[in-house]
């Protein structure tokens, strides 16, 4: 099957429009603002970091003398609990949610503030 460049142009778009809905239907509030919980006057909506990502590609050509194509495509999503709101008669609060990373990261930033800040002292 031999396929123009032209018709493969319009395959690809094609393939990443329909990716490209698929992962955009996916994306709603809910994603990263999950269902309240309301207790004893208190509400709580769990936040979280969503990401989402896709791609696609076809090409032609085989060895030398053969004729080929193919394409394909695929997405994905990473979504990561990242806190939570408390909601209260007259106040709403974000608390965080701490993970061993964010001590790896704010640790790594405070040793490169120090050797900078010793490299301009000598």
């Amino acid at each position: 099957m031999h396929v123009e460049a032209g018709e493969r142009s319009q395959l690809v778009d094609e393939l990443l429009d329909r990716i490209g809905g698929t992962v955009g239907n996916r994306a709603q509030v809910s994603t990263v603002f999950g269902e309240p919980v309301h207790r004893e006057g208190l509400t709580v909506i769990p936040v979280a970091k969503a990401r989402f990502g896709f791609g696609g590609g076809a090409g032609s050509g085989g060895r030398q003398g053969e004729e080929g194509s193919g394409g394909g495509g695929g997405g994905g999503a990473s979504i990561t609990p990242i806190g939570f709101i408390e909601v209260r008669e007259r106040s709403a609060e974000f608390k965080r949610i701490s993970t061993p990373m964010d001590l790896v990261a704010v640790v790594t930033a405070a040793s490169i503030a120090a050797l900078a800040i010793k490299r301009m002292l000598d």
